[in-house]
């Protein structure tokens, strides 16, 4: 059974690269570039905001437009180099983070694809 996360702690099974429907361009980030994301705040371009905290903490701020309010979890490294999250409200997920390019993309499990925005 698969779990889905927001970014937090995760439940669900290590997927294989294969499974992450990358692109001929997309290069995953490296293990350092992962853990160099703690302290960082990523700015998506529906000005949601994922922020990784140094103590394995996770939050994500949702846009004024899509209703506000603050999602709490924690986070870790997945051996496939994804980053999965586990909710305080039970929700969890695996995320894989790709260079494409000049852009910082975010790719769910379902394939979904969000753009971090430059800062």
């Amino acid at each position: 059974m698969r779990r889905y996360l927001i970014p937090a702690l995760c439940l669900a099974t290590p997927l294989a690269a294969a499974d992450w429907s990358l692109r001929q361009d997309d290069v995953p980030l490296s293990r350092a570039e992962l853990e160099a994301l703690e302290g960082r705040t990523l700015t998506f371009y529906d000005d949601g905001q994922s922020r990784y905290l140094a103590d394995g903490a996770y939050t994500y701020t949702y846009s004024a437009k899509n209703g506000g309010g603050t999602a709490f979890g924690t986070y870790r490294i997945a051996e496939d180099g994804s980053i999965c999250t586990e909710f305080q409200n039970g929700f969890s997920r695996c995320d894989l983070y790709v260079h494409s390019g000049e852009r910082l993309i975010l790719i769910n499990e379902k394939g979904e694809r969000f753009p971090v925005r430059p800062e």
